[in-house]
């Protein structure tokens, strides 16, 4: 298999892999090799097991352009119920140009998506910016979702467990192993990288064993590491499938291997009203240990970290409190903070909050601060980054602050200030991200693109050095969390260093970490 420098031809477009040779296109700022498959494709009788080598083509395969994402419910933007295919597993790799012919092998940002593990995809990220601006080769993938990714009923897979998805990633990171030199890459220097669920995934990646050596650095952003019992993950499983219309419990696996795509996606539903949502399953060879316990006991992927979070993260998440009334908002935390409800109301009284949207911003903070979305944000955030500090010295911590970030949450509410809300910060590293001739960059003012170029510049660092400091300019210095300090990144007067302990006051997490 080829994995030299001369594995490309003089034009730079023509790479040979350990499948077949590929054929990219020149994007203006870097090439583009679109659509690669790094596994065969999970259908039929390879639907929930476990990802297998994709199979070798003769000639030369076009790979300018984008292969479908992974099979999901239709989100935002989009007229249909369903999306995507089955047959998903491909991946995309951005080079700057000229990257085969270099001496130097380039380090390798391997990102993976968000979208709560069941929407999304590698194909809303183009990483040609980040590759020609950071001299760095980005590969970004696509991977199961939903209840392709992460079903865990009995028989259906001899190994797997649930998390087909998870072991996708990790073919994935083989893959990039043995072809990225091709590319220009070094495969001993792959930083692994995701947002939201990517976060989560990323967490994952570290707690696994399986993916052990595929990686030396890792960056988590607005992401949390949790994972399922294979007893509850069993459960919600089950109860999904009975919606599916399985209902006799010993032949579950075979009713549901008889349901077409559509109809298991129209089934999911179930799992956001009574079953819970599907997350990667622990107790198994990909996970022995939970991705917190793992981190807890030091057994994991010891590697440098750079993990950071919004300021406002949950705003996003509570668009339907909206037009909530005072009383309404109060009957909201009395449900889900029960005996600790009127401190709660105490700290985040309901006319301290703006109006019209009072609700929504009153219960995004709440949500913030607690992490009420599965540990996500404020408080949780900050003891995740302390904890993994206690285990890894160059652990650096970041929040993202920037109260004017572009949103399109705005066609919904106008006048609603999204601020500093879960994914703000994506267009900030990822230029064309939000789609369509006018992504969400093209908004940006003067002091925001500046912001843009700061946070691009210490993530290329990063995944250099395992530092974010070896920039250029005079980007203010990113001192490791383990000093107690983080980076508040927002634009204006630049980036600041700020001690712990105001961000710790600013989410309240005295009270917070006092509560069960």
């Amino acid at each position: 298999m080829p994995t030299s420098a001369a594995a490309a031809d003089s034009s730079g477009l023509i790479v040979s892999t350990d499948t077949g040779r590929l054929k990219g296109k020149d994007a203006e700022s870097a090439h583009q090799y679109l659509g690669i498959p790094y596994a065969a494709a999970p259908t039929g009788r390879r639907r929930w097991q476990p990802p297998r080598r994709a199979t070798s083509w003769s000639g030369v395969r076009n790979a300018t352009d984008y292969a479908a994402e992974c099979a999901q419910a239709g989100g935002y933007g989009t007229s249909s119920a369903f999306t995507g295919s089955e047959d998903c597993l491909y991946l995309n790799v951005y080079t700057p140009r000229g990257a085969q012919a270099w001496h130097q092998r380039l380090p390798v940002l391997f990102w993976v998506h968000g979208g709560s593990l069941k929407t999304g995809s590698g194909n809303e990220y183009d990483g040609s910016q980040i590759a020609d601006s950071q001299n760095a080769v980005v590969v970004s993938i696509n991977y199961r979702l939903g209840v392709f990714g992460y079903l865990n009923v009995p028989g259906l897979s001899s190994r797997g467990d649930g998390n087909y998805g998870m072991l996708d990633q990790i073919a994935a990171l083989k893959w990039t192993r043995r072809n990225i030199a091709a590319f220009g890459g070094d495969p001993g220097r792959v930083t692994i990288a995701g947002e939201s669920a990517g976060g989560i995934s990323v967490c994952g990646l570290l707690a696994s064993p399986k993916a052990s050596g595929l990686f030396s650095k890792a960056v988590i952003e607005s992401g949390v590491c949790e994972s399922l019992a294979p007893t509850e993950a069993t459960a919600r499983s089950t109860a999904y499938a009975k919606a599916v219309g399985c209902t006799d419990t010993a032949a579950l696996a075979a009713c549901l291997r008889t349901r077409s795509s559509a109809d298991l996606l129209a089934a999911t539903g179930s799992l956001a009203t009574s079953a819970g949502t599907l997350l990667p399953t622990s107790g198994t060879p990909e996970f022995p240990l939970a991705p917190a316990k793992a981190f807890s006991s030091g057994r994991f992927n010891d590697v440098p970290l750079l993990i950071g979070v919004n300021h406002d993260e949950a705003r996003l998440f509570a668009l339907s409190y909206a037009a909530a009334t005072e009383s309404e908002y109060e009957q909201t935390v009395r449900d889900e903070y029960g005996a600790h409800a009127d401190a709660v109301l105490a700290r985040y009284p309901y006319d301290s909050y703006p109006s019209p949207y009072t609700g929504a911003y009153a219960v995004g903070d709440v949500w913030t601060d607690s992490g009420y979305m599965i540990g996500l944000g404020g408080c949780p955030a900050q003891r995740l980054a302390q904890d993994f500090t206690g285990k890894q010295a160059r652990t650096y911590f970041y929040e993202f602050d920037d109260q004017d970030a572009p949103s399109r949450l705005s066609a919904a509410l106008p006048g609603f200030a999204a601020g500093a809300t879960h994914a703000a910060e994506l267009p900030y590293l990822w230029a064309y991200f939000g789609g369509g001739d006018q992504p969400l960059s093209s908004q940006f003012t003067a002091a925001q693109r500046q912001l843009a170029k700061e946070m691009t510049n210490y993530w290329g660092a990063f995944i250099r050095t395992a530092s974010p400091n070896a920039h250029a300019g005079d980007q203010a210095t990113w001192p490791s969390y383990r000093s107690g300090r983080l980076m508040s990144l927002r634009p204006g007067d630049g980036s600041t260093v700020v001690q712990g302990s105001l961000y710790y006051t600013d989410h309240q997490c005295r009270f917070w970490n006092s509560i069960d």
